[in-house]
């Protein structure tokens, strides 16, 4: 049986050595540097990151609501500019019928004053024409009365006898 000696040189792996614990400060010194002056500014940078995401979907909220309010208030301004539009051909319709019913009117009471008139007019040109005729026909007939009878006529008197009566004979003829 042979002993086995454990030399001085031959090292246990399960037993830190020299190297270990360098490597073991060099990592805690690289970890605290890491977390001293590496990190917090990426943690910085990530939470002002954050928040102006978090600002921006606020904005965009604010903004899509304002944009439904002007939708909204959109939408009831064209109904009440339709609703005034409608109003106000109403009006003028009403307003045209109105003219139309005046015109015509003024248009019936002119033609009625047209006809007036010309009835007055027709009127007027009869009794000129009978006068006239009255008086150029008691003129001939007084002038062949005196030629018939041999007689002259020139009397006014007897002359406004003779063609009266002659007149209302032709009058009470027809």
């Amino acid at each position: 049986m042979a002993s086995v000696a454990i030399t001085p040189m031959e090292s246990n792996f399960l037993v830190p050595n020299a190297t270990f614990f360098v490597e073991l400060a060099a990592f805690a010194l690289l970890l605290f540097l890491l977390g001293k002056y590496v990190i917090p500014p990426i943690n910085r940078a990530m939470t002002a990151r954050q928040d102006a995401i978090r600002a921006q979907f606020a904005e965009l909220d604010e903004a899509k609501s304002e944009a439904h309010a002007a939708e909204e208030e959109f939408k009831s301004q064209i109904a009440d500019a339709r609703h005034e539009a409608a109003r106000i051909r109403e009006e003028a319709r009403e307003q045209g019928a109105q003219i139309i019913a005046e015109m015509r009117e003024q248009a019936n009471a002119e033609a009625a004053r047209i006809v007036e008139h010309a009835h007055a007019q027709i009127e007027a040109d009869r009794k000129a024409a009978m006068a006239q005729l009255r008086s150029e026909v008691g003129t001939l007939a007084t002038t062949l009365a005196g030629r018939i009878v041999g007689e002259s006529l020139e009397d006014e008197a007897r002359q406004s006898r003779v063609v009266d009566r002659f007149l209302s004979e032709l009058e009470g003829a027809r």
